[in-house]
């Protein structure tokens, strides 16, 4: 006899739902054909077992099964409770009429019990564009899978609650999730505040205007000057994220398996990987494409400590991503595309030794190995970071002080209002949405300067001896200083501003 179950497997962020066609016939045997991967062959002993601790068995005759598309490869162990289900039904054990309306997914243990799946999310959004009735699926992953409305939602524990709800009609507890209510019901305040930050007001300011046109930026500074400590809080001064980006990161996180139990992700990812993480584990890839912390970070922030540690090739491979805002992976056979609109905050010491420019220390290093060290770091890579800024350490009076910072409630509330100013202005363009984004005819449109500002920004160029690519940085982050200032032209003032945030650029730096 013949019986179609549906599973999904995930590419990339976007689901295909895969027919598993069982057929079970006279003869002997056992036959899994449609390019699956090892954790799939190896099913059969799980669901023998499975099924043999819940009162059923696998029929003692000839079983086909064939996972269709058969051109496209098949992974993972999440196909488990799929075939099992397939096998009761087209061996009559277990009547099961309506199999046919639902996908079906989960991993099995040895007694039965299910165990979580990656990608809930995108292959609930798949069920539901081609009409599906409903997904069964492992409990834990249930809310991940809720937040997909006009769809019935199942999460199980184990099998017998799969087998009874088919062949007794026997109920399952459908998992009801209100996805604006608990999106907000999640948008608490990060952990970490502005207002822990004594002195650095300068620094602050800067981490605002990031923030405000979502520009990357690099922190130099030597050991103990609050680097990390301000990076982490940059996240608390970030707008809130909308309903659309909460559901475009969960995504991701889904493909992963990194969604907590809360379902909806409603706070920016901060990503910070270690200096040693490889290409693939920073970009994505791998045999079976996985996103990488670039794609991880996406509508958040990607924070590299200590950047000149991390491997050249490392560090090159960012640059596309950096223009772009995707990571596009191909194969033989498929090509998938991981969305990474992130902030890059880079941090790293002035000098080999780390005390450069600190009047307070001796310096150690030669020119030569200032030269060799910041030579770790290309020009191309730089000219993509928008803001240099120096972080110098607190002094003593500073620290001791008991006068309270300024909030990060306070300064998300400027920075928010400054991303409305740039929603509007471009709320006619589907790719660009903020100033960091803007391309070079934009920038000719909404960055006009005034003759003597123009005679400033070229000083600077000449004696900076800057880039194409700074020049536009600097016009972008002059736009956004001029957004927070709630004025519709950019000025003298703005540039002059713009223009102190490019520390690398200056000649001082190589002794």
């Amino acid at each position: 006899m013949l019986k179609k179950v549906f599973g999904s497997a995930v590419f990339g962020v976007e689901a295909t739902t895969i027919t598993v066609e069982v057929n079970v016939d006279s003869g002997i045997g056992y036959h899994l054909v449609g390019l699956p991967d090892n954790a799939i062959k190896e099913s059969n002993y799980r669901i023998a077992a499975a099924l043999q601790n819940n009162g059923y068995k696998i029929p003692g005759k000839k079983i086909t099964i064939n996972m269709a598309p058969a051109d496209l490869r098949k992974e993972g162990s999440a196909y488990d409770l799929t075939l099992a289900i397939g096998i009761l039904a087209a061996s009559k054990q277990i009547q099961a009429e309506e199999l046919e309306k639902y996908i079906i997914m989960g991993e099995l243990s040895l007694d039965g019990s299910l165990q979580p799946i990656k990608g809930a999310l995108p292959i609930a959004v798949k069920a539901r564009e081609e009409g599906f009735k409903g997904f069964i699926l492992p409990s834990q992953n249930a809310k991940e899978a809720a937040i997909v409305d006009n769809l019935e939602v199942y999460g199980v524990d184990t099998i017998k609650q799969v087998i009874d709800y088919f062949d007794k009609g026997e109920p399952l507890e459908q998992t009801i999730i209100n996805t604006r209510e608990e999106f907000y019901k999640n948008l608490d305040f990060p952990e970490f505040d502005f207002s822990d930050v004594k002195g650095q007001e300068g620094i602050k300011r800067c981490m605002e205007i990031a923030a405000a046109g979502g520009h990357n930026i690099i922190l130099i500074g030597p050991p103990g000057a609050g680097k990390t400590m301000l990076a982490k809080r940059l996240p608390s001064i970030l707008p809130p994220m909308t309903l659309h980006e909460a559901l475009e990161t969960t995504k991701i996180h889904s493909v992963v398996g990194r969604v907590k139990d809360t379902g909806l992700m409603a706070q920016r990812p901060f990503r910070s990987p270690h200096h040693t993480i490889s290409d693939v584990a920073l970009v994505g890839g791998g045999a079976f494409p996985q996103p990488g912390e670039i794609s991880l970070s996406h509508n958040g922030v990607l924070f590299l400590d200590e950047l000149p540690e991390f491997k050249r090739s490392v560090l090159e491979v960012l640059r596309q991503p950096l223009e772009d805002r995707e990571v596009t992976i191909s194969r033989a056979k498929f090509t998938v595309t991981y969305p990474s609109s992130f902030m890059l905050v880079a941090s790293m010491n002035p000098s080999p030794g780390g005390y450069f420019n600190d009047p307070n220390a001796p310096v150690t290093s030669s020119p030569a190995e200032m030269q060799r060290y910041l030579s770790k770091i290309s020009g191309p890579l730089l000219d993509r970071i928008d803001i240099h800024i120096e972080v110098t350490p607190v002094p003593f009076e500073k620290l001791s002080e008991d006068r309270k910072s300024e909030t990060s409630v306070e300064i998300r509330k400027r920075v928010t209002k400054a991303r409305e100013i740039q929603t509007k202005r471009f709320s006619e363009s589907d790719i660009v949405h903020y100033n960091a984004q803007m391309n070079t005819k934009q920038i000719r449109k909404y960055c006009v300067l005034d003759d003597p500002s123009k005679q400033l920004l070229k000083t600077a160029m000449e004696r900076l001896n800057l880039s194409a690519r700074a020049y536009d940085r600097i016009l972008k982050v002059s736009r956004t200083i001029a957004d927070l200032e709630g004025v519709e032209d950019v000025n003298g003032s703005h540039i002059s501003e713009a223009i102190q945030y490019r520390s690398l650029d200056r000649e001082g730096w190589l002794g």
